[in-house]
């Protein structure tokens, strides 16, 4: 019984790692999933009482559980089946699809990642960045809101800085999902936008088996009440403008809505405008067919260039945020109502009768967008200088400019963020600004368009151009 036993090195370095993969499995795992399960817990605690977020039974869903209801459901078999006879290809290399499509699609929501991580992160880098704030509510009218309905927020899309500024200035009423083009789809991005509940798109895809999965995951959502943001635009503008809308989204779910259901489906308009986008520059050269296309190095080199400038500036004392970043909530659409007063029933009318109520509906939630766009300092002083802008002004005729500007916004129903309450204050910012990135040019007290820099200020002053039409 004392006696040595000899064993094989390679022996009995499998034994150890069997034996170090035991202790893994049945002490060391079960204590972390203990103590990240504890911590959910008493954040799911927390935002029912402190934020009095109730978050639907559909977002709290063990992902491998609506992934096998969604690779299971009748409609998506049903297209499976059509895809097979009209295609030839053998079943089980659709169905295999089916569950890639629906992997890529379906979400893992942790509500101790959004409300922790993720809103930390996103206030943090916001604040960090800008001068957020909340400008316009319709507080009365979102209030009014049924809590059993389904919302959702649309809004346009100025920059990819809107996921971040929404979902922080929302995240003490709601716990967004949003739909996330295929451009976050790089590790580790990934998986923390998974983790943060949304849902990846991809654009302009053929193929009907994945929009017909897609459409069956939106409506799953739609209808077990998950808080919903989506762009009508489907992309970011390249040129400042409001877009027209793409009608994808939006018509999953409304061939799916029942008036008649307990939950109502409503729509929260949502203006986002900056005093200076990010990216602006790169989106602009979308608009140029001859411009060459600019590597990861290169992108990778420019990032480095403008952090390592603005960590100067700021050792300095000379850097300044990036001007004001606004977002405003506007009056809620009820599709109820909605139905009710155009006598439409979405679901009564097939892809051909479908598009064009839904095309009134897009059309119309992106005037509603429209008009609660944030009017901010720099549009406005940029506006003013390209009226004339070969011609130099005096920083007292630009003053009278945009005070009168403000003016004709306001008395047309816009809603024109002032910093301060100080008029004077807020053409100061904007002048700020655009001098510092050398956009206007100041000489002997007078102000001027800088000459090579006309299509950057045409962007800036497009964001407002349709509240400026008489």
């Amino acid at each position: 019984m004392t006696q040595l036993v000899a064993v094989p090195l390679w022996l009995l370095v499998v034994l150890v790692g069997l034996a170090l993969f035991a202790a893994l499995e049945w002490f060391l795992l079960p204590g972390v999933r203990w103590y990240f399960r504890r911590k959910v817990r008493r954040v799911m605690n927390e935002i029912s009482t402190r934020f009095k977020i109730e978050l639907p039974e559909f977002k709290l869903t063990r992902r491998r559980a609506l992934l096998d209801r969604l690779t299971s459901d009748q409609r998506v078999l049903a297209a499976v089946h059509q895809q097979v006879v009209e295609s030839g290809v053998p079943r089980d290399v659709l169905v295999q699809r089916v569950r890639r499509y629906a992997g890529e699609i379906v979400p893992a929501f942790n509500a101790y990642v959004y409300f922790r991580v993720g809103y930390w992160l996103a206030k943090t880098f916001a604040k960090m960045t800008y001068r957020v704030r909340l400008g316009y509510t319709d507080a009365a009218a979102l209030a009014a809101i049924d809590p059993r309905s389904t919302v959702v927020f649309v809004m346009n899309h100025r920059s990819n800085m809107d996921y971040v500024l929404v979902s922080f200035l929302a995240a003490e009423r709601v716990a967004l999902s949003y739909a996330v083009g295929e451009w976050a789809r790089i590790w580790p991005l990934q998986g923390l936008i998974r983790a943060m509940g949304a849902y990846f798109v991809r654009r302009n895809s053929g193929d009907p088996l994945y929009r017909m999965v897609l459409q069956r995951y939106v409506q799953m959502a739609t209808e077990g009440g998950v808080p919903q943001a989506m762009y009508p635009e489907g992309g970011l503008t390249t040129d400042g403008r409001l877009r027209e809308p793409k009608l994808g989204l939006l018509d999953y779910m409304l061939k799916g809505f029942d008036p008649a259901a307990q939950r109502d489906l409503v729509f929260i308009p949502v203006g986002i405008n900056y005093d200076r986008v990010l990216e602006d520059r790169s989106l602009l050269r979308k608009l140029d067919p001859a411009a060459a296309g600019v590597g990861l190095l290169r992108k990778l080199a420019i990032l480095a260039r403008f952090a390592s400038r603005q960590s100067i500036l700021a050792v300095l004392g000379r850097r300044y945020r990036h001007g004001y970043a606004c977002v405003n909530f506007g009056t809620p659409v009820s599709m109820r109502a909605y139905v009710e007063a155009h006598g439409v029933d979405f679901r009564a009318l097939d892809d051909a009768g479908r598009r064009q109520p839904v095309a009134a509906v897009g059309k119309m939630l992106m005037a509603r967008i429209g008009e609660v766009v944030p009017v901010l300092p720099v549009p406005l002083v940029a506006s003013v200088l390209l009226r004339d802008d070969a011609r130099p002004i005096s920083e007292l005729e630009l003053k009278s400019a945009v005070q009168a500007l403000m003016d004709g916004v306001e008395a047309a129903g816009g809603h024109v963020y002032v910093p301060r309450t100080d008029r004077d204050y807020a053409l100061t910012v904007g002048l700020r600004m655009l001098t510092l990135r050398g956009l206007v040019h100041e000489h002997d007290g007078l102000f001027q368009a800088n000459p090579r820099e006309l299509t950057i200020l045409r962007y800036y002053a497009n964001s407002i151009a349709h509240l400026l039409v008489a």
